[in-house]
């Protein structure tokens, strides 16, 4: 009875402490498993910049565009965006040629490209600075010059690439055996950024019926750019907006966003890389057997300036992906191109790289008739996933957006 009971007894030990063991097990376990909840933030850092092209111009051999000669300009806008140049009537103390502000109007009402001789919409400006019979100094508002036909002495002749959404002015002297012959000087141009609802610069260059500035004087008085394309320079640059933005937590090796050098899987990529749409991506990624969740920050453009959130819960064996779209192109998103565990935490931005989706044709960002920014639809294409290269301007990735986990 006593061997029975002892017997009885080791037996009981034995389960209690397999079962101890088993429930030490259990809650390592658990606390490994443990889900923890973060924030992801996404900021647009990008700076403005009055224009998002300019240049400067002159005539081919000597910098003077003489009678008879002409010089062409190219540039990209959308339908909101309009074209100012400035160039110096040669024969004179201060006068100056541009089109009202802010520039010459590039597409109709009902989003057409306008093309052909736009010469009417030339004028001649007085600059006010010096006096037009002696070149004593004065100081007047920059006024239009009266009983000059300034479309009599330029001509100037438009025409458009809609693949490209790129335009050609070219600019011709005709002033040659009229009675204001002049020679042109070499000129400055430029296309105001747009940024969805209003130009960030409606007055280029000068303010009619105000006093000048010293580079539009400099123009008018020497037909000197300098100061101008200094100036320019400064304030010239490709912006962005940015999309809601999509996250997804998920197990395995591969990003469930995108692939890189691959073909886009028609998941909702193209869709969020050209309008910012992320509802068919979030649907297609919730279905997956390895996405444990997908959050979506924000509810609408994020503009310079601003920030978006989400919180996600995930645990130490999870991993994190993202994906907002450049908003001022034409099928282009940010994402991670490193793997990025749950457990990092802090600025995360250099992680992040500048894909093209391969599903529309790109153009000047910024300034292609075909974005969304423009109320329109890119020409498809159908090309693998690739990192944006240096075709354009784009400022570095960490100079656009700012990825942060808290």
């Amino acid at each position: 009875m006593k061997k029975n009971l002892f017997k009885i007894t080791a037996i009981t030990a034995g389960i209690f402490a397999t079962f101890s063991l088993s429930s030490c097990d259990d809650r390592d376990n658990m606390m490994e498993n443990l889900s923890q909840q973060r924030t992801i933030t996404f900021e647009n850092v990008v700076v403005p910049k009055d224009f998002v092209q300019s240049g400067r111009f002159q005539g081919a051999g000597t910098p003077i565009i003489a009678p008879g000669q002409s010089v062409t300009i190219k540039f990209s806008a959308g339908k909101a965006q309009s074209l100012m140049f400035a160039t110096m009537y040669g024969a004179s103390k201060d006068w100056f040629f541009a089109f009202k502000q802010p520039g010459i109007k590039l597409f109709d009402n009902n989003g057409n490209a306008i093309t052909g001789d736009v010469s009417s919409e030339v004028l001649l400006w007085d600059n006010g600075t010096k006096n037009n019979a002696t070149g004593q100094a004065e100081n007047n508002p920059i006024a239009q010059v009266p009983g000059v036909n300034a479309s009599q002495l330029m001509k100037l002749d438009l025409a458009f690439d809609d693949a490209s959404s790129e335009f050609t002015l070219t600019i011709t002297n005709t002033s040659g055996g009229t009675a204001n012959e002049t020679p042109f000087s070499p000129g400055v141009w430029a296309v105001s950024n747009y940024n969805g609802s209003q130009l960030l610069n409606p007055a280029p260059f000068f303010t009619p019926n105000a006093l000048s500035n010293p580079e539009i004087t400099d123009i008018a008085q020497m037909g000197n750019t300098d100061k101008m394309v200094t100036k320019l320079n400064a304030n010239t640059g490709i912006m962005t907006g940015l999309s809601p933005a999509l996250v997804v937590v998920y197990r395995g090796e591969k990003n469930p966003i995108y692939e890189l050098g691959q073909l886009d899987a028609g998941k909702g990529l193209k869709e969020i890389s050209q309008s910012g749409d992320v509802s068919k991506l979030q649907n297609s990624l919730q279905s997956l057997p390895n996405v444990k969740g997908v959050y979506v920050a924000g509810n609408a453009p994020v503009s310079p300036g601003q920030k978006i959130s989400t919180s996600f819960e995930a645990n130490s064996e999870d991993k994190i992906a993202y994906v907002t779209m450049f908003g001022f192109s034409n099928d282009w998103f940010f994402a991670n191109e490193e793997v990025i565990n749950t457990n990092t935490i802090g600025d995360i931005s250099t992680k992040t790289s500048l894909f093209d989706s391969g599903t529309g044709v790109n153009q000047y960002p910024g300034a292609g008739n075909h974005q969304a920014l423009f109320g329109g639809m890119p020409q498809p294409e159908n090309i693998v996933i690739s990192k944006v290269g240096n075709e354009y301007p784009v400022p570095p990735v960490q100079n656009v957006i700012k990825v942060t986990i808290n």
